[in-house]
């Protein structure tokens, strides 16, 4: 790429997205296209494909999607399979359509098997059975992989796919019924922490800036605190504050940070192109690239950790009547290494940066 060069960010607004967009304006480049999803809902098919005849982007980083946790994937399983194959069908056709030079699509690590070897390494794609409660997103984004891969043998296009662990990072969704582990957890702790110390002013502007199912800091305490209780964050008599927390807390999962994520990114599409991740001329697969820190910390460590930097005094319960998901996921990064990036981010580090950033 140049700096001159037309890029297309999909999902700029996005953990990821917003990350791209700012690692590539750092580093100069001067021509990127950016839409919101008022703008261009990626979901139609003729109005994907009339922005790229008008617009005819050089190269394309793919980060929109439809994204949750582990409540929203099993919740809205319908609308998360459509969206994500609807989103990657059409940009990634009409990139090969419009001649983009090269594609970067974005997927995720829950792609591998719910048993799956661990460190999980790309050969181990479609070895066995998915997780039940992500299966849908995990389908929707093994068939982007597979998408790109067959439109460079069928086309000759430079399209290229890359998995990155769990992210976290700036512009992340603390939204309490669809975020994901890491942002759902420090704000349950952090309006605990609130909650045990009676600032009410901070609860009231926390619900005003991201309400929980329409409920704001305009509303009555009571109403606050039945809110707050649905989500597991429970003040009783004497004044003690608990913060349940989904299944056992030993599952193992690995986090990045969301900013390194984006420099893994455009330095691979700086760096890489897609002959340089195909092994077998014969039978090209598993061409994708784990983007993570092939570090890992349990559920429950990571609770203690956001408890040391938020200030929360109270009391954890671990609900393991509820589902605890895949017990690990941890990526085997020698790929990504053996092409030349590292991160330099510990997951002690970034929980305080995003802890700041969240409080601002």
């Amino acid at each position: 790429m140049d700096k001159t060069s037309k890029i297309y960010v999909a999902g700029h607004r996005g953990l990821v997205g917003s990350a791209i967009l700012k690692n590539l304006k750092e580093k100069g480049y001067n021509n990127l296209i950016t839409r919101k999803s008022s703008e261009l809902d990626l979901r139609n098919q003729n109005a994907v494909e009339k922005f790229f005849e008008d617009e005819k982007p050089e190269y394309v980083f793919l980060a929109a999607a439809k994204v949750g946790g582990i409540i929203a994937n099993n919740t809205y399983r319908a609308d998360f399979i459509y969206d994500n194959l609807q989103i990657q069908n059409n940009v990634i056709h009409n990139a090969y359509k419009t001649g983009v030079k090269k594609l970067l699509f974005l997927g995720s690590t829950c792609i591998y098997p719910k048993e799956c070897p661990q460190p999980m390494k790309e050969e181990y794609l479609l070895t066995g059975v998915l997780e039940y409660t992500n299966e849908p997103y995990a389908i929707a984004k093994i068939a982007g992989i597979k998408m790109c891969e067959s439109y460079n043998i069928q086309y000759g296009t430079n399209f290229f796919s890359v998995m990155p662990t769990n992210l976290y990072g700036p512009n992340d969704n603390f939204d309490l019924e669809k975020s994901h582990v890491l942002p759902a957890l420090m704000r349950k702790i952090y309006l605990g922490r609130c909650l045990e110390q009676g600032d009410w002013q901070s609860i009231r502007k926390d619900l005003d800036k991201n309400p929980i199912e329409g409920i704001g800091g305009e509303k009555p305490e009571k109403q606050i605190l039945d809110i707050l209780k649905k989500y597991g964050v429970t003040k009783d008599d004497e004044g003690n504050v608990k913060i349940e927390i989904w299944g056992s807390g030993k599952p193992m999962r690995e986090f990045l940070w969301s900013e390194e994520m984006a420099d893994a990114c455009v330095y691979l599409m700086e760096n890489i192109d897609f002959a340089d991740v195909v092994k077998d001329k014969r039978e090209i697969r598993n061409t994708h690239i784990n983007i993570g820190t092939g570090k890992e910390v349990s559920i429950r460590e990571l609770s203690e950790l956001i408890r040391d930097v938020v200030g929360f005094k109270g009391e954890f319960y671990f609900n393991t009547e509820k589902p605890d998901g895949t017990m690990r996921k941890l990526t085997d990064v020698s790929k990504l290494h053996s092409l030349g990036w590292h991160h330099k981010v510990e997951i002690e580090e970034g929980v305080k940066m995003l802890y700041n950033w969240y409080l601002k």
